[in-house]
């Protein structure tokens, strides 16, 4: 399978003779990158606000998902997780969703725009997770600190760094080289995208910085 990033929380899962999955599209004007073109069998919503809900952005027809529950479209399965707002403490949080993808040989948690560590409870019904896209820029979503905490906890093989500044955007979120310091991770050369062609075991977490596709 193939996991490309667009900027800020998008990003399209494709693999073959599977639906395909766009998370998070963005109003290129909120946000200042590039406007998408883009198309899925699967639209998946975290966070309701413009950088992360603009369903305009996709084409075609597609399955719309906005918040938890549990789904199978296309041969993939998606468990839907919510976090932040409508608990104990956090009413003045909007309401987040992380989405955990089943492709089979690779399991991907779109962790949305989260704000805090989340819950035991949260965790566990996340199951386990090849790869994790955390967003790690703070501001809005989870400071570097916290994503690496965070990151912890899910004990990905491969995790992937989004919603971090890019020089266009408008919203100037932290630059992912702290992330990758609270990491211990020296520089990274950026990839096109991700190519997953084998199972991926549990072991040592890696970071693949992803490079924004226009």
């Amino acid at each position: 399978m193939e996991i490309t990033w667009y900027g800020h929380s998008c990003f399209r899962l494709t693999e073959r003779g599977m639906a395909t999955v766009v998370t998070d599209p963005y109003d290129h004007r909120s946000t200042g990158l590039h406007a998408l073109k883009l198309k899925a069998n699967i639209v998946t919503i975290s966070h309701d606000a413009p950088g992360h809900n603009f369903v305009d952005a996709v084409k075609g027809k597609y399955h719309l998902i906005t918040g938890p529950g549990e789904y199978e479209i296309g041969g993939v399965f998606i468990t839907a997780v919510q976090t932040n707002g409508k608990i104990k403490g956090s009413a003045d949080e909007p309401r987040n969703t992380i989405y955990v993808f089943d492709y089979g040989k690779a399991i991907i948690a779109h962790l949305g725009n989260l704000r805090r560590v989340p819950s035991q409870t949260d965790m566990e019904a996340l199951g386990n997770v090849h790869i994790a896209l955390v967003p790690v820029g703070g501001g809005a979503s989870l400071t570097p600190a916290k994503a690496v905490e965070v990151v912890s906890l899910l004990e990905p093989g491969i995790v992937i760094p989004m919603h971090y500044d890019l020089p266009e955007d408008k919203i100037k979120p932290t630059q992912v080289d702290r992330f990758l310091k609270e990491m211990g991770v020296g520089k990274v050369e950026k990839q096109p995208s991700l190519k997953v062609t084998h199972s991926i075991t549990p072991g040592e977490t890696s970071v693949v910085v992803l490079d924004h596709q226009q």
